[in-house]
């Protein structure tokens, strides 16, 4: 061939060799390398993009809404319809990227068992609905990589014996020592299945309707870069690859974070990259910290990783009002090097887990701040341990719900505790993402739980468009409150250059009652100190406490207000934020336009 495809090519079968190191193919590495490259579009030199390296292809003008595809529903239009306009009548001045919960065709969790994955469910619309919102929005697209429902084709065909997918899946025998695989559920890992070639019992990480794959098995892995190749095709700018932590398994081991997981996410990375250098791979590994960070690589593996540790700890703040663990665990975090970034949350589909928190936070809080989101509504899910005993592995509540309150139980500042907590993930280092429903300010769900028996439902409502645009117009509601308040400080955000992800952050030491953090940008023309009061009283900070350069003229860059004296105090509200810059970016641009 050419130079750059022979070495792209090289490169790939040097993954795959590591990959299959100690599998059995019946396929030698050079010509699956082959089928790799032409399957996802790579077939001489012309289509070969060259990525740079450390590049940053987000700024601080991107903000996520993750939602499903369903999430505000109108009758006589698509659901997708539905959303497009939602976006385009609420979002449109704060909200560039979209993450649709998958969309395919699927029998359970809520689209996360799938059933086809080249298809749209026809509950929800069509291509073109999806094409749509792709030619206005960054669209991030779910990549369910670890397993497929119980009901797909390929699944059947296992248990036929034949056809594609007959051997896509994982198997293990129930005398195999399994006593140390990690486990987000409480149910058995082996499905006994009858098939054509007699009794199998299938390795199922998550539910016996989500059935795991085996990537043992080259065919597995082609299937899915030509899933990838799809979804570019239909317009897929990012990648988030769920419960991708599980996907290798060695028996007698965790079976998690194993080092062919880590080699196959940085082999799709190439093979993307060079389709598509600006397309972002992020990698959803619900783990304690240490190892989620991992999934870096040195800048070759994924882009961005969820920070799954800020949003227990964030509510554990905001419900305790102390920051000390917070703080400790934000100057412990590295800052993401060129080219990576963290993906920060606090709500999502899912609910707050807590297996991110462990080692962060002592067993006592835990179980404090599990009491007190049960005292506000909240459900608990369960997992079994390493050494069998029940350990909360998730709460599941709306977070405009867990900040109805604190410890000592609910008081007035619901509105003022949430928005405080956005505006601490909205100022961090890393890419936002916010959960529709933490845009709405919507409350628990029960009747949505007692209908599908399922804890996760409390935070998966389903609107219709009308009842939504009532409240959202009416400016007494919680609704239109949220929203309102949100949207400004989303506004604020973008215009602001030490708001980039890679901005510099530093974590300012002001007690266990206010939580700061200082980012400078890129160009070090720009810095905010980002200052917020965490608890339900008063309080005072002293400015020379956060060495304000007393050349520069200061502003409260949410209030509005100046600030008059650099060395004097400054007093906050419960549950305010200050965002304390040099400089306005947005009042700057203005001046100069």
């Amino acid at each position: 061939m050419t130079k750059h495809w022979d070495y792209l090519h090289e490169k790939i079968s040097h993954h795959l060799q590591f990959i299959y190191a100690d599998v059995v193919t019946d396929i030698p590495m050079g010509e699956l390398a082959t089928q790799l490259m032409n399957t996802i579009g790579l077939n001489n030199e012309e289509d070969i993009q060259i990525p740079a390296p450390h590049q940053n292809y987000w700024d601080e003008q991107d903000i996520v809404m993750i939602t499903y595809g369903d999430s505000v529903m109108n009758q006589h239009e698509s659901p997708l319809f539905t959303l497009y306009r939602f976006l385009h009548t609420y979002c449109k001045s704060t909200i560039n990227k979209v993450h649709i919960l998958p969309f395919y065709p699927f029998s359970s969790d809520d689209g996360f068992s799938v059933i086809n994955y080249s298809s749209v469910n026809e509950g929800l619309g069509t291509w073109s609905d999806i094409h749509r919102i792709a030619a206005d929005y960054g669209l991030m697209f779910d990549l369910v990589i670890n397993h497929c429902s119980s009901r797909s084709v390929w699944f059947d065909n296992f248990i036929k014996g034949e056809g594609p997918g007959s051997d896509f899946f994982m198997t293990a025998d129930p005398s195999d020592d399994l006593s140390e695989v990690t486990r987000p559920r409480t149910s058995p890992l082996l499905r006994e299945t009858e098939t054509a070639n007699g009794t199998q019992h299938v390795w199922c990480t998550f539910s016996h309707d989500q059935v795991d794959f085996d990537f043992r098995n080259p065919k597995v892995l082609l299937t899915f870069i030509q899933i990838i190749k799809h979804y570019i095709d239909n317009g897929a700018k990012l990648f988030r690859l769920d419960a991708v932590a599980f996907l290798w398994k060695i028996i007698g081991t965790k079976c998690i974070n194993l080092p062919q997981t880590h080699e196959v996410i940085r082999l799709m990375r190439t093979l993307i990259e060079h389709v598509d250098p600006s397309i972002i791979i992020i990698t959803e590994t619900n783990i304690p910290n240490r190892e989620n960070l991992t999934y870096f690589g040195n800048a070759n593996e994924a882009h961005a990783i969820y920070n799954f540790s800020l949003p227990p700890l964030l509510v554990n703040t905001m419900v305790s009002g102390d920051c000390t663990y917070l703080k400790n665990w934000m100057m412990s975090m590295p800052p993401a090097q060129n080219g990576t970034t963290y993906f920060n949350f606090i709500a999502s589909h899912d609910g707050i887990g807590l297996r991110p928190a462990e080692g962060l936070l002592s067993d006592d809080e835990l179980g404090t701040l599990v009491q007190a989101m049960q005292n506000f509504g909240g459900r608990i899910s369960w997992r079994s341990s390493e050494n069998g005993q029940q350990k909360p592995y998730e709460i599941n509540i709306t977070l405009f719900d867990a900040m109805q309150g604190t410890v000592k139980g609910p008081d007035k500042y619901q509105i003022d505790r949430f928005l405080c907590a956005h505006a601490i993930m909205l100022g961090m280092e890393g890419i936002p993402g916010l959960y529709i429903h933490s845009l709405l300010g919507t409350s628990n769900d029960y009747e949505k739980v007692a209908n599908t028996g399922q804890n996760r439902s409390i935070n998966r409502k389903r609107w219709e468009y009308s009842e939504l645009e009532t409240l959202l117009d009416s400016p007494y509601s919680q609704h239109h409150k949220v929203l309102t308040r949100l949207s400004q400080l989303i506004r604020i955000r973008k215009a602001q250059e030490a708001f980039h992800p890679n901005a510099t952050q530093f974590t300012l030491q002001l007690g266990n009652k206010l939580f700061g953090y200082w980012r400078q940008s890129l160009n070090r023309r720009q810095s905010i100190f980002c200052i917020s009061n965490v608890t339900d009283e008063e309080q005072s900070i002293l400015l020379s406490d956060i060495n304000l350069i007393g050349t520069d003229n200061w502003i409260d860059l949410i209030s509005r207000e100046q600030v008059e004296d650099v060395l004097g105090f400054m007093q906050l509200k419960p549950y305010q934020t200050v965002w304390l810059s040099n400089m306005d970016y947005e009042e700057y641009r203005k001046a100069n336009n």
